[in-house]
């Protein structure tokens, strides 16, 4: 079995952070999104990995690598643009060959990987395997219709009035009987080969296509709310280690990580938390759900549910609270006098101030 990873997606929901960062590489803990995924993807007992990559393919191949520190040996497929998860399979076809294979959408977080589904599709294999999960809004996803033994009967993408409220979460399994069901599709309304359709096609033709419904976590870190709603859960499970340098005059509470080179002083951190290499917290509060990459700054301020990106720096500022702050990015407050606000932001920003 094989493993097709997607991370050629442009991310418009994180703007302007994926102006320039790859959205699959957005850190979660400290660690990017994407290497989840591929842990899990190792840990089902998968080593062959096609990784498809678009716009940000140098940030991804950088990261990744050919994969060896992830026990993974990766293959690096362009596409040209976002054109569909179907798609995505219809250019990896020379990659994929003749054989069964795992699609992971590289934004995609799931406690507790993907093993237990690996070895499901395993034991019955059939023609396709999906996961989903219980939606409160199924209109933003593709959505199963199951009749009342269970069997999937029907699929479709985003649809205005859904036939349930079971999203397919980002993992698929597929024999390769998927490479035609991809070749009959035209494109949707939305300008996309749709792997829904390409599901359904399977259905209508005869194939067996299995669910499974997950009660765990899952989320598309497509936005904020959720990068930040994923950082937590992954902190809860964190256990408290200290490599750095820390003074006396500092106090930590709870499961509080501070990596090597980094250094605390007169401070207090409560966790879970993460303080990364090479940062320097200095006269701050750090509260919980809160992480702080490598080679940043943060003196006399007070951030809480937040993730501050490598090379940030927040100088002087009395409360960050369920922030994202990107690489190298300054944070100081405002002069008093005269009482204004100055801005400089890119394109598709969003702000909320005080008045």
């Amino acid at each position: 079995m094989k493993a097709l990873v997607l991370a050629g997606g442009s991310g418009s929901r994180l703007r302007p952070i994926t102006h320039t960062s790859a959205k699959q590489l957005l850190p979660v803990a400290n660690k990017p999104v994407l290497f989840y995924g591929l842990e899990a993807i190792r840990d089902a007992g998968i080593s062959d990995v096609g990784i498809v990559v678009g716009d940000t393919a140098a940030a991804i191949e950088a990261a990744v690598g050919d994969g060896r520190a992830f026990g993974l040996d990766v293959t690096y497929i362009r596409q040209d643009a976002p054109r569909g998860l179907a798609h995505a399979v219809l250019i990896t076809r020379d990659f994929l060959g003749d054989d069964d294979f795992v699609m992971y959408l590289g934004d995609n977080f799931i406690v507790g990987g993907i093993s237990p589904l690996v070895d499901e599709f395993r034991s019955g294999r059939p023609d396709a395997q999906i996961m989903l999960t219980t939606v409160p809004d199924p209109r933003q996803f593709g959505v199963a219709e199951l009749d009342d033994a269970g069997e999937v009967v029907g699929l479709e993408e985003k649809p205005p009035h859904p036939k349930s409220d079971l999203a397919l979460v980002g993992v698929y399994i597929f024999t390769p009987d998927v490479h035609e069901a991809v070749r009959h599709l035209a494109p949707s309304g939305r300008g996309e080969l749709e792997i829904t359709e390409a599901l359904q096609w399977l259905i209508d033709n005869g194939h067996k296509v299995r669910s499974t419904t997950i009660s765990g976590y899952w989320k598309d870190t497509g936005n904020v709310a959720d990068m930040l709603e994923v950082n937590r859960i992954v902190l809860e499970g964190v256990e408290a280690r200290q490599q750095g340098v820390v003074d006396d005059a500092s106090e930590f509470i709870g499961r509080v990580v501070i990596e090597s080179g980094a250094w605390v002083s007169r401070s207090r951190i409560v966790g879970p938390a993460i303080i990364g290499a090479g940062t320097r917290v200095e006269r701050s509060y750090i509260g919980p759900f809160t992480s702080v990459a490598q080679d940043c700054v943060i003196v006399d301020s007070e951030i809480e549910y937040s993730i501050i990106m490598r090379g940030a720096s927040v100088r002087g500022v009395r409360r960050i609270e369920a922030s994202l702050i990107g690489h190298d990015v300054e944070v100081t407050p405002a002069p008093r006098v005269p009482k204004a606000h100055r801005l400089v932001l890119g394109d598709h920003s969003k702000v909320q101030i005080s008045s």
